[in-house]
């Protein structure tokens, strides 16, 4: 008779045979790997996302079920304790990634399953008097371990007496991902990386219950938003530096506001990679890049059914479906799909409403081909916003609730993402990885647009307007990743080839013969009532279309087991096409021509004396093409960046927290500037440095109780310019920041499941423009948190701006329009089940 004892939420099958006899005759050290272990295989790293546990008449039936082919070390016996690795493995279990059953049968004392750094997984079986024998053997259902007591007698324990604990450990506990693509287009560790990257784990995404990208990246250091352009889009300021590029699974959108309004229900983490990094991505400030990492399809069937509420009638039902679609387990698929209805804080009749489904397929053509489709389709209307305004040196005295547009301004915008991912393995050490995405956004804003301010008064000028933006792109991009060693020294090679073309059309309609003021201290809405905005004067009617071509090569050298050397080039030229056709300002068409190329390197190096501590420094550059022109009409020369980091990186408490510790220097060269002579021309005479340091900590400190944690010191300023002083702060840049989250869940006993969470966020004061003419004052932000877990449900309730703190989120370089208030105290409530 076999009985069930124990399962976690499935994934997929794993087959290795093993004899029994080799547990004496071939032991394995526990330890520090060699790092000549095949760092390919790291890129394909495997995920045990299944464990099972059955007892049989002489002892326990073990099966692991994971997404890919594993290799099993050869046992080794320590007294009473059978131990066995599995190399190039991560444990990513739903409820926690640490598995261990106290006392499961007579003769076994404890089965336990961690992970360990640089990607193993341990096995350890402990016998009650003896050691037990392990047999490893291949199922249809994966991996599966014989285990046999010592004494042959084993018999089932009392129901009372087992104890099965489930929580976060090693190097991957739910708040700490050990590796990350984003640096390298490989998935390294972290530790090995010459570069400060921070994980935001989806554990932490639904913890915090994070609605909107800006509630994730409060969680890293050296990160604050920026003017979100009316609400049309997302804008992110890192190290200094405003508009960060946001990749979509390692793409950028390029054309129109940039990155449309990010859906974080379908997220399975994100990941933000400090310093220039232009060497991996073109065109990219100098601040750093956010990758968004989505959710794809899982093996084994998993249904998730969540539903959040809120004040301010927040609604946000979420479906996430996953799983094989044939018997052999070769097509899978996944599904998410949400929907979200929320009124504003400010006063207006618009309401945000959003509708998201994205499905994704997954083929396994052969043991080494595999093919990934996916779709995205995003349609959202929300009110246009141009924020508030600045009075002397402050922000205007006025309720942050009080809208200076009409009420029934509105941005409506459509997104659709369609793609593929495609990877064949030629062998163990080389594959090939090619993908391609294709977007199309429409926006389309209606309302007004502020011109100018009268402070004495309180007037505000505004005209009527609508703007219509067509993006559409097409990105290849095409990579071969090679090991091979010259020698002692081990190389894992990238090569790669990124193609891009944005075709971007707007036009832009605006009567600048019918402005109307209105009163920041007594509005009276409804001036443009009568006012058809289809019919607007044309002020504005551009097509562009800008081809990319990237070509790089980067080598991960491990120069010994404590030296690594990461060195890259990059080549990168861009055309772009712009034609102005007719408007009421220019009668006969026009058309431009710009190119711009440069090499890019980057190179640092990680020294790692232990195991779990590294130190690195690192040097990379970053390239941006301006569009502006000179009074001549020739094109500026592209913006240039350059960065000097230097850090250390620390695991802490058995691999379950880790810390990173980084100093900064960062130069921003060639920025546009207005030209001292012609004012409606620039010139490239900017420059703009940034130096810091950042702390950053996230995983487990004890068994149910997780941590994420930030602290940034930021001194950037205006190095060079026409008509900014310099030594003047750049604008939404805090000279300190920081921020809290833990959360601490009841392990066991009557209570267990219940849990808590308790934070904040601290933001210094900020230059709200370059001028530095006003300021936007700092704020403290307390979050808190209340959840219950259940069998396979679970309810939370999470409260943010606890205390109601009116605050201003960001500025736009402007003092009449773009001074966004942050959102006041919020309630949101929620309920999952899986099935």
């Amino acid at each position: 008779m076999v009985k069930r004892l124990w399962g976690i939420s499935l994934t997929g099958a794993v087959l290795l045979t093993m004899s029994p006899t080799l547990a004496q005759e071939s032991a394995e050290p526990i330890g520090r790997p060699n790092t000549s272990v095949n760092r390919l295989a790291q890129t394909n790293l495997i995920e045990i996302t299944d464990i099972l546990i059955d007892e049989t008449g002489t002892g326990l039936m073990l099966q692991l079920v994971a997404d890919g082919e594993l290799t099993v070390s050869a046992p080794s016996i320590t007294g009473n304790t059978v131990t066995a690795d599995i190399p190039n493995a991560v444990l990513q279990l739903t409820g926690g990634n640490e598995f261990l059953v106290d006392r499961p049968t007579d003769g076994i004392a404890s089965v336990e399953i961690t992970n360990l750094p640089d990607n193993r997984v341990q096995i350890v079986v402990t016998g009650a008097d003896a050691a037990p024998t392990l047999d490893i053997a291949t199922t249809a259902a994966g991996l599966t371990l014989s285990i046999t007591a010592a004494a042959s007698t084993a018999q089932a324990p009392d129901d009372d007496v087992l104890r099965i604990v489930v929580t976060g450990e090693e190097d991957n506990s739910d708040y700490f991902i050990p590796n990350a693509s984003t640096a390298t287009r490989t998935d390294t560790s972290l530790l090995e990386t010459p570069a400060s990257i921070q994980v935001i784990p989806r554990q932490v995404l639904d913890d915090q219950q994070v609605i909107r990208l800006e509630e994730a990246l409060n969680n890293v250091s050296g990160v604050t938003t920026s003017n979100s352009f009316g609400n049309a889009g997302e804008n992110f300021n890192i190290r200094g530096f405003n508009d960060a590029t946001v990749l979509l699974d390692g793409f950028r959108q390029f054309g129109g506001f940039g990155q449309s309004l990010s859906e974080t229900s379908n997220l399975e983490q994100v990941e933000v990679l400090k310093g220039p990094a232009s060497i991996l991505y073109g065109e990219i400030q100098p601040g750093g890049v956010i990758n968004l990492v989505t959710k794809q399809p899982l093996s084994e069937p998993r249904y998730d059914i969540q539903l959040q509420a809120g004040n301010r009638e927040f609604l946000r039902p979420q479906l996430d479906l996953t799983g094989p679609l044939t018997t052999d387990g070769r097509l899978l698929y996944r599904l998410n799909a949400s929907y979200r209805r929320e009124d504003s804080f400010r006063d207006f009749d618009q309401d945000f409403e959003r509708f998201f489904v994205s499905p994704v397929l997954s083929w396994q053509i052969s043991d080494r081909t595999d093919l990934t489709v996916q779709f995205e389709y995003v349609d959202e209307e929300l009110p246009l916003d141009n924020g508030l305004v600045a009075i002397g040196n402050d922000v205007a005295d006025i309720p942050f609730d009080r809208s200076l547009d009409e009420p029934d301004n509105v941005v409506n915008s459509e997104f659709v993402n369609v793609g593929y991912r495609f990877e064949h393995r030629f062998s163990d050490n080389w594959q090939l990885r090619n993908a391609f995405r294709y977007t199309d956004r429409d926006i389309l804003n209606v309302g007004v647009i502020p011109f100018d301010f009268d402070e004495t008064t309180g007037l505000q000028t505004r005209f009527p307007g609508q703007q219509a933006i067509d993006t559409q792109n097409y990105s290849l991009q095409t990579n071969v990743v090679g090991e091979f060693a010259t020698g002692p020294i081990e190389h894992t090679l990238l090569f790669g080839v990124d193609l891009n073309r944005t075709d971007d059309q707007e036009a832009t309609g605006l009567d600048f013969f019918n402005p109307q003021t209105i009163d920041i201290f007594n509005p009276i809405y409804g001036a443009f009532d009568n006012i058809n905005f289809d019919d607007l004067p044309l002020a504005r009617n551009n097509k562009s279309q800008t081809d990319r071509l990237g070509v790089y090569l980067q080598d991960q050298i491990d120069l010994t087991d404590e030296l690594i050397l990461v060195a890259g080039l990059r080549y990168d030229t861009v055309e772009r096409t712009d034609t102005n056709g007719i408007t009421i300002f220019d009668l006969v068409e026009s058309e431009t021509t710009q190119n711009d190329d440069a090499w890019i390197p980057r190179v640092g190096i990680v020294y790692q004396p232990t195991s779990d501590i590294s130190l690195y420094g690192s040097y990379s550059q970053s390239f941006t093409p301006s569009f502006e022109i000179t009074t001549a009409g020739d094109p500026l020369e592209p913006e240039r960046g350059e960065g000097f980091e230097f850090g250390a990186k620390a695991e802490f408490l058995d691999g379950s927290l880790l810390a990173t510790l980084a100093y900064f220097d960062i130069t921003r060269q060639n920025v546009a500037t207005p030209d001292p002579i012609d004012p409606f021309s620039s010139v490239a005479a900017g420059e703009q440095r940034s130096r810091g340091i950042e702390l950053d900590i996230a995983g487990e400190i004890l068994p149910g109780w997780n941590v994420i944690a930030s602290y940034a010191y930021i001194d950037a300023e205006v190095t060079e310019d026409n008509f900014i002083p310099e030594g003047n702060r750049i604008f939404n840049t805090p000279e300190h920041s920081a921020s809290l989250w833990t959360t601490y869940e009841i392990q066991e006993g009557d209570l267990e499941g219940l849990g808590a969470g308790f934070g904040f966020n601290f933001v210094d004061q900020r230059a709200g423009n370059l001028d530095n003419s006003f300021e936007l004052d700092s704020y403290f932000i307390t979050n808190a948190a209340l959840s219950y877990r259940r069998d396979n449900w679970r309810a939370a309730l999470n409260f943010r701006n606890l205390f109601d703190v009116d605050y201003i989120l960001a500025a736009a370089n402007s003092r009449i329009f773009g001074v966004e208030p942050g959102d006041p105290f919020t309630v949101v409530a929620s309920f999952s089940i899986e099935f």
